[in-house]
């Protein structure tokens, strides 16, 4: 009988940028069981939402994450809109349906070079990190910022962008794109990044349904669902589908985030195209009292956001659920069975965001 040992995997690891920390039962070099360990950085941010006043807790919110600091932001906004019954005016709405597209290249390129890094493609890396750099030079040419906007307002957008801004997009994005073909290509046919990731970390769109993924990571099992189908924001005018994979192994999970950054692209020339004149803000008067709950879909998935309020300026809850916590049931499913050296390139391949799962 093989002997079974737990071995620590994080909080602190030498491959893994993120501090997840998942006590690991092998069997000799088997993974046979995976036990998740979450709040080693707990920050408290949810509760200063009785400390700040609702508008400048709209700064705090954006700080659950560097990289989801977009989606954080819109997913509060969007509650207290609902719950004060504010009308956002149709410009703001186009502008951060593409600041949002903009950012989810950002963080999937982000992503996949650290994907590219942990299957020792340090080219790559280099390579996909180069063009992300593009991306972020047009978030701070829109915005100010390169990682945190603070464009989002309750009422619409604090900033505009103007049609020489989008004319510089619309040039940028033909040549990210022309630039991320070839590393498709290099990526997708690799012999070392197949044997690595084909077929390894399987989860099936039964037990992706039943664990409750979201985001890529169940897309990738064949679970057609993203929340910017609701029609939030600008996406009810814009043309487009969930991207999905069969196959539910790492490899489903590179190729679909690198398909729905073409699809960024794609959505972004169509809001550009569609965006209309007009105000970005409609001003905002008195306290929200009420509640209301929200989903968005971020960069790693479906995020819940949750917001009480009782007529003061200070909220009294402020909640939100985060794709990684909704993914780490399933994550821990593909361990099973996995090699112990493949460990680190499997918690990856989910995009694990630990500074939004503890906030």
């Amino acid at each position: 009988m093989a002997k079974r040992s737990v071995v620590p995997f994080g909080p602190q690891h030498p491959v893994l940028p993120e501090p997840i920390h998942i006590d690991l039962v092998l069997e000799d070099e088997k993974v046979v069981e995976a036990i998740p360990n979450i709040g080693f950085i707990h920050r408290g941010l949810e509760g200063l939402a009785s400390k700040r006043d609702y508008k400048e807790f709209t700064y705090v919110v954006e700080r659950t994450c560097g990289i989801c600091s977009f989606g954080h932001g819109n997913g509060y906004v969007h509650c207290v809109e609902n719950i004060m019954d504010v009308e956002v005016p149709e410009r703001a709405k186009f502008l951060r349906t593409i600041w949002a597209e903009i950012a989810r290249m950002h963080s999937h390129l982000l992503w996949l070079g650290l994907q590219a890094d942990q299957l020792g493609f340090e080219s790559l890396f280099y390579e996909i990190w180069r063009i992300r750099e593009k991306v972020l030079d047009l978030l701070e040419l829109t915005t100010g910022g390169r990682l945190i906007f603070s464009v989002n307002q309750i009422g619409g957008c604090l900033k505009d962008i103007t049609p020489d801004m989008m004319k510089h997009i619309l040039e940028e994005m033909d040549v990210i794109e022309k630039d991320l073909r070839v590393v498709q290509r290099t990526l997708m046919s690799d012999t070392s990044v197949l044997s690595r990731t084909k077929g390894v970390g399987v989860l099936t769109k039964e037990q992706a349904h039943d664990l409750g993924a979201c985001g890529p990571f169940a897309r990738a099992s064949g679970i057609a669902r993203d929340m910017r189908k609701l029609g939030y924001d600008a996406y009810g005018y814009l043309d487009f589908e969930p991207i999905t994979s069969i196959f539910g192994d790492c490899f489903a999970r590179i190729d679909v985030r690198i398909r729905e950054v073409f699809q960024s692209i794609d959505l972004i020339r169509q809001a550009i195209a569609k965006i209309p004149g007009g105000e970005i803000m409609n001003p905002v008067k008195g306290n929200p009292k009420g509640e209301s709950i929200v989903r968005i879909e971020q960069p790693r998935g479906e995020a819940v956001y949750y917001v009480h309020a009782n007529g003061t300026k200070f909220i009294d809850r402020y909640r939100n659920r985060t794709p990684t916590f909704a993914n780490l049931s399933g994550l821990c499913e593909t361990l099973k069975g996995a090699n112990f050296a493949d460990v680190g390139m499997m918690v990856v391949t989910i995009d694990p965001c630990i500074s939004c799962t503890e906030r």
